[in-house]
């Protein structure tokens, strides 16, 4: 391998830029026409432009043009396409992934999982909405990353609920296809990172506690989880071994499960490296990147895998602290700390814009005990400073000193349960306290998520007349209603999506739509007048 294309962008390509460098590879980034000015398109060795990050034609083209001997997918994007491995493989590059035949056997949920009851592995039930009860969970069959997922705990809420998921699912993967999930109130989500070589060698490379999160996305991850003795763990090394195996898998992938006690349930193979690799990197000493790579040569894995100390990672997003509705804008500062890993998509003076994530850097500290790694990880959170732009900032400093955090007693339902940036309990109550133990009955389920959408309720303008605003940039994918309709209180009025996720926006109130000022397929500022209502 000579010279390496990296088939994506931002901070997972200056990553991989990063491990290239050491081996004498030389780098190629591609640049779509909307993404000239980015960081990585700067950095790497050559730029080549592409229409789009998502044709795989393009990055063959590309690696052609460059004369780039192999691709490198990174995460997002096209990273689990079996169509770019084709294409990448048929062009005769190096393609530095898992063979197509295995993301074709991972990419599909449904499959995946039929093949995991087949490998003995755990799996939670699936099949009708009447045979599985509520709450279920809608899921597109393709991709990943919390895209094409909808919570749906009564039957008045699926098929809107189904409807927005195959949206969703078809703007982010090309395949609207979903199915259904039994729902788990408060699991934990814990994923095992494996290592695979095409010699027949599978390694677990130990666990990552990705258990808080929003609108099914990752805020925090950490190595090893706290919920995990060494018991528990080797089982579900085993579980994601055996599974890597029955689907004849190669390279960097991660092996998704959900935790209830001590039942865990295989729920998909990200057939990639994933964001969250650093802090496995700090607790194993272990350049996941660069064994992508020797894989890809041909090597065999020879390593003595062993956890050491403590790994926790945040991401510092361009979003609003309390709903999570993703913000654009230029970065006028940017201190990031030191002391810490820090791997970031862009620099200051860089713009962030609604077309792509709005990921400004992960933040990642290590240390020998877990209170340790948090302490280091807050004062780098201190030391952080970013200006021009909205961001998560805040959200995570409150995060990183919650007691609950701080005792590693968070299940998927924390930020459900403790609203971001609210009051925080002076310590966590001890365990036996910590339930429904008064009237001797199992714990209510979580309230429904804050809806993003209270964000859009402006305040109205006279106690008459109301202008609903984007609470975000973005484009409009929806106008639900016209001029002199009626509509009733928490009616849906028009469908924004920034970064291939859905919001939809409501009415705040029963009252008459007096003016629409937007169409579907118009990109908005945040700010911007959608609708004007009267009562």
């Amino acid at each position: 391998m000579q010279r390496l294309l990296v088939a994506n962008r931002g901070e997972i390509a200056m990553r991989i830029f990063r491990a290239c460098r050491p081996l004498g590879i030389a780098t190629v980034a591609v640049v779509a026409p909307d993404d000239r000015g980015s960081l990585h398109a700067r950095s790497a060795d050559a730029t080549v432009e592409i229409a789009s990050y998502l044709d795989p034609a393009e990055h063959v083209r590309a690696a052609r043009e460059s004369g780039a001997d192999a691709v490198h997918p990174g995460y997002g994007f096209l990273s689990e396409s079996a169509d770019l491995a084709d294409a990448v493989l048929g062009a005769g590059l190096t393609w530095v992934g898992p063979p197509p035949a295995a993301l074709r056997a991972g990419g599909d949920k449904l499959v995946a999982k039929q093949t995991a009851r087949d490998a003995g592995v755990p799996v939670l039930p699936t099949g009708s909405p009447d045979e599985l009860g509520y709450p279920l969970l809608v899921k597109a069959a393709a991709g990943g990353g919390g895209r094409g997922m909808r919570i749906v705990r009564t039957p008045a809420e699926l098929d809107d609920a189904v409807d927005a998921a195959r949206r969703e699912a078809a703007a982010a993967f090309g395949d609207d296809t979903v199915f259904f999930e039994r729902y788990l109130e408060r699991p934990r989500h814990v994923e095992i990172q494996l290592l695979a070589d095409r010699h027949g060698n599978v390694l677990a490379l130990g666990e990552r506690d990705c258990s808080i999160q929003r609108r099914h996305q990752k805020v925090l991850e950490e190595s090893p989880s706290p919920a995990l003795d060494p018991d528990l763990r080797a089982r579900m090394s085993d579980a994601a071994v055996a599974f890597a195996r029955a689907i004849g898998y190669e390279s960097a992938g991660t092996a998704e499960f959900v935790l209830d006690g001590r039942d865990f349930f295989f729920l998909e193979l990200n057939a990639r490296i994933q964001v969250e690799h650093p802090v496995t990197e700090l607790v194993t000493g272990l350049d996941i990147v660069r064994e992508q790579l020797r894989i890809a040569d041909g090597e065999r894995l020879e390593l003595d895998v062993a956890l050491h100390g403590h790994a926790i990672e945040v991401r510092l997003y361009a979003e609003d602290p309390r709903t999570f509705l993703p913000q654009a804008g230029r970065v006028e500062r940017l201190v990031l700390p030191a002391g810490v890993r820090v791997d970031a998509g862009v620099e200051q003076g860089d713009e962030i814009g609604t077309s792509y994530d709005p990921m400004i850097a992960k933040v990642i500290a290590h240390g020998s005990t877990r209170d340790e790694a948090l302490d280091r990880l807050a004062q780098a959170l201190r030391d952080t400073d970013v200006g021009g732009l909205t961001t998560n900032l805040p959200f995570l400093r409150w995060l990183v000193s919650h007691p609950l955090v701080r005792a590693g007693r968070t299940t998927t339902s924390f930020l459900t349960e403790n609203p971001p940036l609210s009051e925080q309990p002076s310590r966590a109550p001890a365990p036996p306290w910590a339930g429904s133990w008064r009237l001797n009955l199992p714990g209510p389920p979580p309230q429904a998520a804050p809806d993003v959408d209270t964000s859009a309720r402006a305040p109205r303008s006279t106690p008459e007349q109301a202008a609903l605003t984007a609470p975000m940039p973005g484009t409009v994918i929806g106008v639900l209603v016209r001029p002199g309709e009626h509509v009733s209180s928490r009616q849906p009025l028009v469908v924004l999506e920034a970064m291939k996720m859905e919001t939809p926006l409501v009415a705040p109130y029963d009252a008459t739509v007096k003016a629409v000022h937007v169409a579907e397929g118009d990109r908005v500022a945040g700010g911007a007048l959608l609708v004007e209502l009267e009562e």
